[in-house]
């Protein structure tokens, strides 16, 4: 039941060529920061990577695409990474864009073994009627969209209402950070570090978590548990000054 691992590098090694990742993460809160400096040491490429977004340029998964890492990305919008922007629009990188309270969805259905959902988020766009640009081109042309999904009629406090069939989103992997777990792998995330790392969590068949501050089983109250073991197969506990690594994405100060 001792799932702790010694090293961010022992923790990823097996993660392969082609492998679909779910990572935790929004902006650059509660990224699993140290787990994905040890997959670009790793060097495993062609990578599907599901997250909320990308990183930032020179953080998070902004390395891995500096690397040349990751061929797909599925996400909720491109936002302040400029290098994820132009391999988008440069046709280096495919992306799925999806909304974001679905992409947390599809995450947490393939953790509770549902392989798919009905949701109205979508309905009468392109989201569902498809055509969404995945791919470009060196030119800047359009060769993969997205495909038209399923929608069905559901009558929801007493209207017809149109829904939108997604397919969840189960991972080989998942890469997450918690502010503390024990060595089964319960973990707790700290405020709002709770975005996208449980349903994260939840969606990979070997869940990784690096931890702030690693406890004996039993000091988590279980009330506390945001993440249950059952979930996760790897600890690494970062050194306090890894733990202590956390940047602010946009500074924002007052003059005096």
């Amino acid at each position: 039941m001792d799932k702790e691992v010694s090293s961010p590098a022992e923790a990823v090694a097996d993660i392969f060529d082609g492998a679909r990742i779910a990572v935790g993460g929004f902006g650059v809160v509660g990224v699993p920061e140290y787990l994905i400096r040890a997959l670009r040491d790793q060097g495993a490429k062609n990578l599907t990577c599901v997250s909320n977004n990308a990183g930032t340029d020179g953080r998070g998964l902004g390395l891995l695409l500096e690397s040349k890492q990751i061929s797909r990305m599925i996400a909720s919008y491109v936002g302040e990474n400029k290098e994820f922007a132009r391999q988008y629009l440069s046709g280096e990188l495919t992306v799925e864009l999806t909304p974001q309270g679905t992409l947390a969805e599809k995450l947490r259905a393939a953790g509770a073994g549902i392989p798919a959902f009905y949701t109205i988020t979508g309905a009468g766009t392109q989201v569902a009627e498809g055509g969404m640009p995945w791919r470009y081109d060196a030119d800047g042309n359009v060769v993969e969209s997205s495909p038209a999904k399923e929608e069905r009629q559901f009558d929801t406090f007493g209207e017809e209402q149109t829904y939108v069939l997604e397919e969840s989103l189960p991972c080989d992997f998942a890469l997450v950070r918690a502010a503390k777990g024990d060595r089964h792998g319960n973990l707790v995330f700290n405020k709002s570090a709770q975005n996208f790392n449980p349903p994260a969590a939840q969606a990979g068949r070997i869940t990784i978590a690096e931890v702030e501050e690693l406890v004996e089983p039993g000091e988590i109250d279980p009330a506390d548990v945001h993440v249950p073991g059952v979930y996760v197969h790897r600890v690494v506990k970062l050194s306090p000054e890894e733990a202590a690594d956390k940047p602010i994405e946009k500074l924002t100060v007052q003059e005096d």
